[in-house]
């Protein structure tokens, strides 16, 4: 197998209910601290969720425009200002991953970075919001005149551009709740076959609907009205009885790079990027399968030339469904053999809920920040474990333990199966 240029992290961002900070969202995960709360809309029974609606931007890219040239903090302040609430997120968390690998606008070839916004229909509620009011007077001045502009996914990837100045590649991609992997498959391509230097991965946050979640209770796909008295229970995964998944706001950014681009410039390293693998289960549906769930891993490890025993940890997919927390424990077992029952597993989404688009890189962030920290994050939630699941999932608690490599897995529906493998660096 020919040698691969190596690709490593060397900037993280994140902003979920637990916090926008690396250390706050690291500490908050160890504690087993729950980012749902109750959530409200017209039309809907309240239920739970995880919300970042009150969220203040413009606070956010005022503690940032002191550590930038004037003009990329001109840029920022005008982007915040104006654009839709999720864009503005997306810009925050580029230029706050681009900030922590000790870069700034400006410090890189612009024609040798490149951009990837993962996920699909993402401004989806600012969309919602103005389709109301054009129904009810389509001559409402309160209509947003740039709706056309801001609507689009591309309007995301446009903004990070703009602020960060890039001149190479940007574009989107979507595989559902795998679509953080993909993005990292395209911007390690990017940097191994297309001669560039830095890339960044930004995993949007969601801003979902009202009429999105009425649709998903409707098919009993989430847990929304059964925990409305103690919403931070409402997420289960592995539990025997949990009832589906819980829709949280979350973003993410990471920034990639060669491994010979970093050590020149001095860089902090926080892991290597091993590989990523997708697959597909050939069915839109969006039943889990154990079988393609286990083709992609295996494909995983094949491709990087991997020695499954070296793997000690996974980041479960683990959404708190009853089929799909099986189906991957299954493949698990099915792929690692007797070596499952050595693997450390834990569930961030049953702190987190599911950040959807972007969890793949919410929870990549969380895995490095855990790497670094020699601790495991509880999996919460876990009143009586499943019968059928018999391996180690950090159950109720935080487990001391130093990760070398570990797999962190993302499932989407339409049959969109990921894993990527990310190892300690070590020089």
């Amino acid at each position: 197998m020919p040698e691969r240029k190596r690709v490593v992290i060397t900037g993280m961002s994140v902003n979920t209910p637990l916090g926008d900070t690396l250390d706050g969202f690291l500490e908050g995960l160890l504690q087993g601290r729950s980012a749902i709360g109750l959530y409200e809309a017209p039309g809907l029974v309240a239920g739970v969720a995880g919300s970042l609606s009150p969220y203040d931007p413009l606070s956010k890219a005022s503690a940032l425009r002191d550590r930038i040239p004037a003009d990329a903090a001109n840029r920022l302040l005008k982007l915040v200002r104006y654009s839709a609430w999720s864009t503005k997120l997306s810009v925050l968390l580029a230029l706050d991953a681009f900030l922590d690998a000790g870069l700034v606008p400006g410090s890189v070839d612009p024609e040798r970075i490149a951009s990837v916004v993962t996920g699909h229909n993402i401004n989806q509620l600012y969309v919602h919001h103005n389709w109301e009011m054009f129904a009810r007077d389509p001559e409402d001045a309160g209509i947003d005149l740039t709706v056309f502009v801001k609507k689009w996914d591309s309007d995301h990837a446009g903004c990070v551009s703009e602020v960060i100045g890039i001149r190479g590649p940007v574009y989107l991609v979507g595989g559902a709740c795998a679509s953080g992997n993909v993005g990292l498959r395209c911007v390690l391509d990017e940097i191994r076959h297309h001669d560039i230097d830095v890339a960044l991965v930004v995993g949007p946050v969601f801003d979902y609907t009202p009429f999105t979640l009425h649709s998903l209770v409707r098919m009993g796909a989430i847990s929304f009205h059964r925990y409305r008295d103690d919403p931070a229970r409402a997420s289960r995964p592995f539990d025997a009885d949990r009832d589906g998944f819980v829709f949280s706001h979350g973003g993410a950014g990471l920034v990639l790079e060669g491994l010979e681009h970093a050590l020149a410039r001095g860089a902090r390293i926080y892991a290597e990027m091993v590989g990523v693998e997708v697959g597909s289960a050939s069915s839109r549906t969006p039943t889990p399968s154990e079988e393609h769930e286990a083709r992609v891993m295996e494909r995983l490890v094949h491709q990087t030339g991997t020695d499954l025993r070296e793997i000690d940890f996974v980041s479960a997919h683990a959404t708190s469904t009853v089929l799909g927390d099986l189906a991957e424990i299954r493949a698990i077992r099915r792929v690692f053999g007797k070596h499952a029952a050595n693997l450390k597993i834990n569930a961030p989404k049953s702190m987190l809920g599911h950040t959807t688009w972007s969890a793949a890189v919410v929870e990549t962030v969380a895995s490095v920040l855990q790497m670094h920290a020699g601790w495991l994050h509880p999996s919460i939630n876990i009143d009586r474990l499943d019968p059928e699941i018999d391996l180690d999932v950090c159950a109720n608690r935080k487990v001391k333990h130093s990760i070398n490599l570990m797999l962190n897995n993302a499932f989407g529906f339409a049959g969109v199966n990921s894993a990527s493998l990310i190892r300690r660096y070590a020089g």
